[in-house]
């Protein structure tokens, strides 16, 4: 197989940047990076409707965390704070009218793949509400961390990942901030590494291998969460940007056509941009939840469903719950 030179990797020189782009003093965090500013094209005109249109976008330089948050870290978190994520908590009849009580259980959304295969129109074949389920607990009763210290932490909801990002002192990336640190440089490729989802059957990243969602051949050799780190880093240095959990950002969510581009100054910066009340889903049943964008595709993306698994890659996810392929990383902005 041939190389152009745009698949050739970027390595970043300090030394030869301008003074603009360089680190203004040490990292915040000795996992953190520095990426520096630039202009690049955000988005795709060539899959998912709601990855259109791709556009010219500028963002400043910022520190962010080379690896997804884990559960080690997160468990340190805890211990110092006290905090209870929302998975933990009992919800209210006031925060969900009209439900009925047996159903206000602490809990989350675990992934349960069928026996057999199953229309792929219908999610509810392979996610479930799991009572008791959260980020100690992933898969439910009975499962635990145990052994899985430097796996990302999964089963946060929105206010979760603000309040550990709030007592690290860092904040969540914003939806162009992410796009442009997962592309490691490279503008206009598929997948963080060039246009190859295997190059030469080699596995750079934890998604589904095999007939989603019932066959999984674990080719990259892991059924669900990885070690954060098992996979090639990108030409920023930065792990698991593709793959292993969807990552939150500061974005709300706008799907195509949804919300005009002129509504708001948010589409400025991102044409599916929106404001908080424009990010519901108006088929949504039930209470209506606002919802941010989701980047980078986990381990249940697969080549038969959601290749999402790039940087142009975004889904919506409800700011009320967590599953167990959703984590995040943190970022901070000099």
């Amino acid at each position: 197989m041939q190389t152009s030179k745009r698949d050739l990797p970027l390595k970043i020189d300090l030394d030869r940047l301008p003074a603009s782009d360089h680190p203004p003093g040490p990292a915040p965090d000795l996992d953190m990076i520095w990426i520096p500013g630039g202009t690049f094209t955000m988005g795709s005109n060539e899959h998912y409707p709601e990855e259109a249109p791709a556009h010219r976008v500028t963002v400043d330089g910022f520190w962010i965390d080379r690896y997804q948050v884990t559960n080690t870290r997160f468990r340190k978190f805890v211990r110092e704070t006290g905090y209870v994520t929302v998975a933990e908590r009992t919800p209210t009849i006031e925060e969900y009218p009209g439900a009925k009580s047996e159903d206000l259980v602490a809990g989350s959304v675990v992934f349960t793949p069928p026996p057999g295969p199953v229309p792929l129109v219908d999610h509810y074949a392979w996610w479930r509400w799991q009572p008791e389920a959260d980020w100690r607990h992933p898969e439910g009763p009975g499962s635990s961390i145990h052994g899985r210290d430097k796996h990302p932490v999964v089963h946060l909801a929105w206010d979760d990942v603000c309040v550990y990002a709030e007592w690290a002192g860092k904040s969540i990336p914003t939806e162009a901030e992410w796009e442009f640190a997962a592309r490691g440089g490279h503008d206009g490729r598929s997948y963080a590494w060039g246009d190859e989802l295997a190059p030469n059957g080699r596995m750079l990243a934890n998604y589904w291998q095999g007939e989603f969602p019932w066959q999984n051949l674990e080719l990259d050799g892991f059924a669900r969460t990885a070690p954060v780190g098992s996979f090639p880093p990108n030409d920023f240095g930065l792990f698991d940007c593709i793959g292993n959990v969807w990552e939150w950002t500061a974005d709300w969510y706008a799907g195509h056509g949804e919300v005009p581009r002129s509504c708001c100054s948010a589409a400025e910066l991102n044409p599916n941009g929106a404001r908080r009340d424009q990010s519901i889903d108006p088929n949504a049943p039930g209470a209506p939840t606002p919802r941010k964008v989701l980047k980078g595709g986990s381990f249940a993306c697969a080549e038969n469903y959601c290749k999402r698994y790039r940087p142009a890659a975004r889904m919506n996810h409800p700011i009320d719950t967590g599953t167990n392929h959703i984590g995040f990383r943190c970022i901070v902005r000099p």
